[in-house]
This record gives structure tokens, sequence and C-alpha cells, in this order.
């Protein structure tokens, strides 16, 4: 199937669905590439915890933090499905700057990403990205402003209704009267942005190599598998990947590494026009559209 058949159909798949999405598959090595709407600018979600990593294990290398140095941690004190780790805690812990990058990045904690905050505030993260020539995802605000959402506000049996008002409240420039949703004031990022972050980090690049390596790590160990991974996890391939979900937004970015030597970045970020929290058919569909872009560039 020719290239320009292929995009329409998965254009087409996508769409019956109800889904949209910034979709880019590259080879790390030649940087060939393919992909559907790749500079769509989203917000990111928990993506933003991999530039949250990058910059803490940054100022960790330049000698201004102390990756051993233990934070008392204020527990989350989420009761509700979902949140793990800390978010889930019901007593004060101290837990050491190494530990919480990886309880925020590979078990997508919460509480332990705004632990790394409070050291390395947005700004801070935003320009250590731009100092390591890193453009095209912007950090703007805390996880804790992120999940300050309309869905907290409704009963669980409400919950449609958040997911109704982040479908229909947006604006046609990207723009959203949910703040987290509105790209101008959201921390906020492109599938081409995340593809160039994830080739810095799996290729020789601006960034530390002990510091792409520890973050390859803690992507490797995301425990977070259920969207991507299913397509890209095999005895023969390596998947390590990154998640982001609010309200309609599911994500995923990662890197497939196959036994043959071929590496390919992914990034996947989508928006759905179905007011559901619980979508399994919206999560299989993004990994079948990516799955296909990533087959389509690797038999080229």
């Amino acid at each position: 199937m020719r290239v320009e058949s292929l995009m329409r159909e998965l254009r087409r798949t996508l769409d019956d669905a109800g889904l949209r999405g910034s979709f880019l598959v590259r080879d790390l090595h030649s940087g060939e590439e393919v992909g559907i709407e790749p500079d769509l600018e989203f917000p990111i979600a928990s993506l933003v915890k991999v530039p949250l990593a990058i910059a803490t294990l940054e100022r960790v290398r330049r000698g201004e933090l102390d990756g051993s140095t233990q934070i008392l941690v204020r527990p989350g004190g989420i009761t509700t499905p979902g949140p793990t780790g800390l978010s889930r805690f019901r007593h004060p812990a101290r837990i050491a700057v190494d530990d919480l990058l990886y309880l925020s990045t590979s078990l997508s904690d919460n509480t332990a990403a705004d632990a790394l905050f409070a050291l390395t505030p947005p700004a801070e993260v935003s320009a250590v990205m731009h100092g390591l020539g890193l453009r095209g995802i912007t950090v703007r605000h805390t996880v804790q402003e992120l999940v300050e959402n309309p869905v907290e506000r409704f009963d669980p049996a409400d919950a449609h209704l958040a997911h109704f008002l982040a479908i229909e409240a947006g604006t046609a420039g990207r723009g959203h009267r949910i703040p987290q949703l509105d790209v101008t004031r959201a921390n906020s990022g492109s599938a081409r942005a995340f593809i160039d972050l994830l080739r810095a980090l799996w290729t020789p690049s601006a960034i530390d190599q002990a510091v792409a390596e520890r973050v390859r790590g803690l992507m490797a160990d995301n425990i977070l598998r259920h969207r991507l991974a299913p397509d890209f996890t095999s005895d023969a391939s390596k998947w390590s990947s990154k998640t982001g979900t609010l309200l309609n937004l599911r994500h995923e970015v990662g890197v497939v590494e196959h036994a043959d030597g071929q590496v390919f970045g992914v990034a996947v970020l989508t928006e759905s026009r179905v007011p559901a929290a619980s979508q399994p058919g919206a999560e299989a569909l993004m990994a079948e559209v990516a799955r296909a872009l990533r087959d389509r560039l690797r038999h080229m």
C-alpha cells in the first residue's frame, strides 16, 4: 500500500473511532519518519515527567542537587482508583531525590513529581531543556495544577459530564475553557517535539550520557503498559515509554529497540470525542495505528 493510501485509511479509522491525534514514528538511526499531524500541539499531561527527570538529573550532574538527599513528602491523600505511589500514601515519608525520580517517571506518581518540581520549578525545567537544544515542549505548571480539573468536582457516577465538557469546550485554535486543556496555558508539546526528545536520549546529543542512560532506564521500567506496549513488546524487542492521561487525552511516547539493531521512536498524542473515562478500544486503536506506521517505515 502506498504511503498516501495508508495515511488516508489510518485517518479514517481514527475518525470513525472518535479520535484525533498527533502521531510520529522515526527511525532513530536514519532519521526517516512517517506520521499523522505530527506538529499538532496537545496538552501533554504526565508526559511532562520526562523533561522533569532530565532537568532534575542534569542539576544533580552539575552538583546543584544531591540525589541522595531525603525529602519529606506529604501524602497525596487520594483514595480514588488510578493514582499510584505516594499519591495514595496516608502518612508523610522521607524519600531520596533519586527514588522520587523512579516514582515520578516509572510509576507516574504525581506527588513524587511535585516534590521534584519543588526543587526544580517548571520555568527552570524549561530553561534546562532549552539549554540542551530541546524546544517544542513547554513546561508551565506543576502536576497538582494539572489534576485540579472538573472531573474532581463530579461524583464518580457523573464523571462523563467532565469528559463531555472537555470535548465540547475547546476552540478551533487549540484553546479551551479548562486551563489544563488549553495549549497556551497548559504544559504542551507535539509528537515531533517528543520524538526529538527521544532521539536526544537514545543517540549522542547535548544531554550528558549518564543522564540519558538513567532516563532510558526509568522509561524501560515504566509499569503502565496497557496502551502501546502490547504492540511493541516481544522477545525480540524492548519497549521503553512514558504515558500521559487527562480527561479525554491519552498519550504515550517511547522507543522500540529491535534485536536486529533497528530503533524507532514512537510518539502518540490523542484526544477523544467519546465522553467516557474507560475506552480500551481507543487504547488498542492508538497502538494499532502506531504499529502500522512503524511497520511501514521499517519496510520502506
